[in-house]
């Protein structure tokens, strides 16, 4: 007869902050993702400034059904800022999670419960997000001085779009078998998802059928409140959907892949 598992899980009180610590380490240690937001932000905003500003195109804002007749320049910086974020958001959360998956199972069989490790994992996503969007969004100001209200507005809507593409990172890292898989949905994703939003690039930025992609509501936020001192909180609660929805599939399944098989079947 099998001697008994005896056991004991840590205590709560110290296993989320050693938890917690290895999540913020895992997302930060990423060389290039630091060097691809210190440097690759400011010019991309540089060119796409370059390109676009002060030509007059038209946006439509849903929420209230009017057409804004704004810069170019100052639109593509909001777009640019939202791509850039995408990009570097999912590809830093998905890197951090399909490298440290073995070893969160290794935590779970030492004792850690799963609970644990999905708060940790969230809060330390949530974190790393807002840092990049912060960073983004400060990196606008030498382009484009918008209002104090606008500028939060567009820090809003950079931090909800970095919440929603790390989700994905999270979703894709504990889904996907290889790198090259992740990396391609996570970049291939983000370009046509804000670049369809710009109807500088686009003609058909105006359709209803933009209001299906998880940038709609994070994009529509940024310009209302930007170019029309229009708080759009609906819209921005539309993309928090899109990122609750990413992560909850993605926590569920990180649940099932590190699960205890020895301990639950014992």
């Amino acid at each position: 007869m099998p001697a008994p598992d005896t056991r004991q899980p840590r205590p709560l009180y110290g296993q989320f902050p050693t938890a917690l610590r290895f999540s913020v380490r895992d997302q930060t240690r990423n060389r290039l993702a630091g060097l691809l937001l210190l440097l690759f932000v400011p010019a991309w905003y540089l060119v796409m400034d370059a390109l676009a500003s002060g030509e007059a195109l038209d946006f439509k804002l849903y929420a209230t059904g009017e057409v804004l007749h704004v810069d170019g320049g100052h639109l593509t910086l909001i777009s640019a800022g939202l791509n850039s974020v995408t990009m570097i958001a999912g590809f830093v959360v998905f890197d951090a999670v399909r490298k440290a998956l073995a070893f969160d199972r290794r935590l779970v069989f030492a004792g850690y419960r799963q609970a644990t490790l999905v708060g940790a994992k969230t809060l330390a996503i949530a974190a790393v997000a807002t840092a990049i969007a912060l960073y983004t969004a400060v990196a606008v100001l030498f382009f484009w001085r918008p209002s104090p209200g606008g500028w939060f507005a567009v820090f809003a809507g950079f931090t909800v779009i970095a919440l929603t593409y790390g989700a994905l990172g999270l979703f894709l890292g504990v889904l996907v078998k290889r790198d090259l898989e992740g990396f391609f949905l996570i970049i291939m994703g983000g370009l046509m998802d804000t670049f369809l939003q710009n109807p500088l690039g686009n003609p058909l930025a105006n359709r209803p059928v933009l209001e299906w992609f998880p940038s709609f509501g994070p994009m529509q936020f940024a310009v209302g409140g930007s170019f029309d001192h229009t708080a759009l909180w609906d819209h921005l609660a539309l993309g928090l959907i899109w990122a609750a929805a990413f992560g909850i599939v993605g926590l569920v399944i990180f649940r099932i892949r590190t699960r205890n098989r020895t301990h639950a079947s014992g």
